[in-house]
């Protein structure tokens, strides 16, 4: 199969044939600022070395024991993808990026509401993360949980009472989850203030990084903010924080400046033969806040533009001129359709 579709195939290949992921949902809370909320866990199996020393029979044997476990619950097992369908996963941020689901041992398992995605034997034998519309992390975690706990009554993990849950890497070691949940904060960006505020979670041990993962930038606005102790109230404070401040952030722009900039984005997309990755993060990122605000002219809603970021980002890796022509060409298709 071709890396780079051609431009014309772009939008059919990959949101026709593809379900959405339930987060996406148009009644999610506090959607106006925040995309999702997720929950990420890795659990080692007792007996068995991690998956960078493991040997191939092993690896098997670990699928082996994963699948049984969940053999009674509602989860599709993929070993074989197409690259639109794995670039499409890791979009909807059910699958890492790196993840080499078609080698020996290994698997993807997704649930039927594309709410929960497993990898085995990726860093860990087990990572499982689950992801929930809006801010709703209790409802993700609670989700996790109880698939953590249908896994755990069949298999045995990995645990010391000095270091917790066992992991590949020792800075994962521990309680061995992560919180996080993807915030919109382009009022704050647009007035200056975000450095700041992201610089006072900082300091209270709440991390922050952009789209593309670790050390990235907060390109178009969007953040993923998370925390990998058991702080939960720490968390759950810190997104109500950035939610009041982004929300008081957008009250300081005027919805004239607004209906402006986004049409100039906007207009900048269509116009575009060819189009960065980084660039349709601003152009899409403006084209979100004009959709919440409810600005004339404005054909999709919030979460329209959301499921488009979850396709822009595909074949990030290769920047060249066909896929930068695919995607503006993907741009254009959905902004002037909506």
């Amino acid at each position: 199969m071709p890396r780079n579709p051609a431009p014309d195939s772009w939008r059919r290949m990959v949101l026709s044939s593809m379900p959405s992921p339930a987060w996406l949902a148009n009644d999610a809370p506090h959607s106006d600022v925040v995309l999702s909320s997720r929950v990420r866990v890795m659990r080692n199996l007792v007996g068995y070395r991690f998956p960078h020393q493991a040997t191939n029979p092993e690896l098997i044997e670990v699928q082996r024991l994963v699948l049984a476990s969940l053999a009674d619950q509602p989860f599709n097992v993929h070993r074989f993808l197409s690259l639109a369908e794995r670039d499409h996963l890791v979009g909807c941020r059910l699958m890492s990026p790196d993840f080499h689901y078609d080698g020996p041992g290994r698997a993807m398992l997704i649930d039927e509401q594309r709410t929960t995605g497993i990898m085995i034997n990726e860093e860990d034998h087990i990572r499982l993360q689950t992801l929930t519309g809006g801010w709703s992390p209790e409802n993700a975690d609670s989700i996790a949980t109880q698939t953590l706990d249908v896994v755990s009554r069949r298999i045995d993990f990995a645990w010391s009472p000095r270091f917790g849950h066992l992991a590949a890497s020792p800075f994962n070691a521990g309680e061995g989850r992560r919180l996080s949940a993807m915030f919109h904060l382009i009022g704050l960006a647009h007035t200056k203030r975000l450095p700041g505020v992201l610089r006072a979670l900082h300091a209270k041990g709440i991390a922050s990084r952009g789209l593309f993962g670790e050390s990235s930038r907060a390109i178009g606005a969007f953040v993923q903010v998370s925390i990998t102790d058991s702080r939960r109230s720490d968390f759950i404070g810190a997104g109500d924080y950035l939610m009041q401040e982004e929300r008081a952030a957008r009250t300081e722009v005027g919805r004239e400046e607004l209906t402006e900039r986004a049409r100039q984005a906007i207009e900048f997309a269509i116009a575009s033969l060819t189009i960065t990755l980084a660039d349709s993060f601003r152009v899409l990122g403006w084209a979100r806040w004009a959709a919440v605000a409810g600005v004339p002219n404005t054909h999709y809603s919030p979460r329209q533009v959301d499921t488009w970021l979850t396709v822009v980002e595909l074949q990030s890796a290769a920047q060249n001129d066909k896929v930068g022509q695919a995607r503006a060409a993907f741009l254009r298709e959905c902004l002037e359709s909506g």
